[in-house]
């Protein structure tokens, strides 16, 4: 096929009418590389987990872990960078001569990756003057730890990957008064968000807790899509 004819073969499938498609592009490129309705993100399920069913629940010990405390779960996280921060003890609400036997303590589990969107298929063109959505969405769970337990930052960057261009951050308050086990989801489609994006840096931070065992916060079906529409 032509140059002409993969360039045809782009527009046709993803709906691009209207799109700029300047003729200097390597369309069969754009084409096999399919960068519209997928995900871009790497290894969006590293605790081996869908958000088709319900949360696994916990094992309980049958023994007290007396052991040093741990910070970072069980998973394959290839492909996200990781990091983790223990948190100090809260001793709020503990009553003045209360004797302590044992106490909780909370660390962020921190992963994130960086999509190169030109090295998945997006040309300069599309970004700077079409704009295509972006959409972003993950699920996490309601593990019950803390009112506090999910954070999600995801940034717009440009070609030096530090100048943010757009960005969207969410903290959710947990309502614990009625117990619940399920999957939530985060969304947010980022759209008219102006040149130069050529970057999207992916940033969540799971809550994780050591008390006679190791209790974490999951999530699931991370993704950045970008939608063939303006």
């Amino acid at each position: 096929m032509s140059s002409g004819e993969w360039k045809k073969k782009c527009e046709d499938e993803w709906g691009l009418q209207g799109a700029p498609m300047p003729d200097n592009v390597d369309w069969r490129s754009v084409y096999e590389a399919k960068p519209f309705n997928r995900n871009l993100l790497k290894n969006s399920s590293p605790y081996g987990v869908t958000k088709d069913g319900p949360p696994p629940e916990p094992d309980l010990p049958e023994e007290p872990d007396r052991g040093p405390p741990r910070f970072i779960p069980d998973g394959d996280f290839s492909g996200w960078t990781t990091s983790s921060e223990v948190l100090p003890y809260d001793t709020s609400g503990i009553p003045a001569g209360a004797v302590i036997c044992a106490l909780p303590q909370a660390s962020w589990f921190t992963m994130e990756q960086m999509v190169d969107l030109k090295a998945e298929g997006l040309w300069e063109e599309l970004l700077d003057q079409f704009q295509p959505e972006i959409v972003i969405q993950d699920w996490y769970e309601e593990s019950q730890l803390h009112e506090f337990i999910y954070q999600l930052h995801v940034k717009l960057l440009g070609a030096d990957k530090s100048t943010v261009i757009a960005e969207h951050t969410v903290n959710p308050t947990e309502d614990r008064s009625v117990y619940s086990h399920n999957w939530k989801e985060v969304s947010h489609v980022f759209s008219g968000y102006g040149p130069g994006v050529r970057y999207v840096h992916f940033l969540h931070r799971l809550k994780n807790q050591f008390l006679n065992g190791f209790w974490n916060t999951m999530f699931t079906g991370s993704s950045v899509m970008i939608n063939p529409n303006k």
